[in-house]
């Protein structure tokens, strides 16, 4: 499945660029970089990179939860024999989505960096919340359904942006995990009715 194979080559990728700075320098997103010399592909590449082993594990441990529900079951009954595609273009066009903004707030400012493929892991996460909202998610082992969750996320990624300080790409967790949503639902509409339904009924 793409889950796997997308997890394979971020760990291989993420493990070479450990030890390898020309190599880490040359994947990372710089603002800077891509307005002033074009390298659009890094909008891509950081999110081969992490910044240690816990970011990474943490990273794949989520996408691999999420990830395998979303492409082989989730889009499964969406898309049929397309899921794996499907499931691809979510993440991979993440990937940047979630880097537009940093990149207008910062192309001016040499000194920031930014790696971790937590906007993509955001999108595939909401795009499964999405899909399912009454799902029961488990958070530091308590029980909750994941349209709150999905809440307290957004709240808390959007506050924590603007507070800043803590050297985290909040950013890139709120807009990945809106490019989530909109890009599942736009490719299949009829899940924000569905969504809506489905909150709608636990008050009934």
């Amino acid at each position: 499945m793409v889950t796997y194979i997308i997890i394979g080559i971020t760990s291989i990728v993420s493990f070479m660029a450990f030890s390898n700075r020309d190599l880490f320098n040359k994947l990372v997103f710089n603002a800077v970089a891509v307005h002033d010399h074009k390298e659009w592909y890094r909008l891509f590449s950081h999110g081969l990179l992490h910044a240690d082993f816990g970011h990474l594990l943490l990273n794949m441990f989520v996408l691999y939860s999420f990830g395998t529900a979303v492409e082989d079951y989730y889009f499964k009954m969406l898309f049929g024999t397309s899921s794996s595609f499907a499931f691809a273009v979510l993440y991979v066009t993440a990937l940047p989505a979630s880097s537009l903004y940093s990149y207008n707030k910062h192309k001016h400012n040499y000194t920031y960096n930014a790696v971790g493929a937590s906007g993509a892991v955001a999108a595939v996460v909401f795009s499964s919340i999405l899909i399912s909202p009454l799902s029961t998610l488990l958070v530091w082992f308590v029980p909750v359904k994941a349209f709150i969750f999905g809440a307290l996320y957004l709240g808390y990624s959007w506050y924590m942006d603007r507070k800043g300080g803590d050297n985290v790409g909040h950013s890139a967790h709120f807009w990945g995990a809106v490019y989530g949503i909109v890009l599942t639902g736009v490719l299949r509409p009829v899940l924000f009715m569905n969504f809506v339904y489905q909150i709608q009924s636990m008050f009934q």
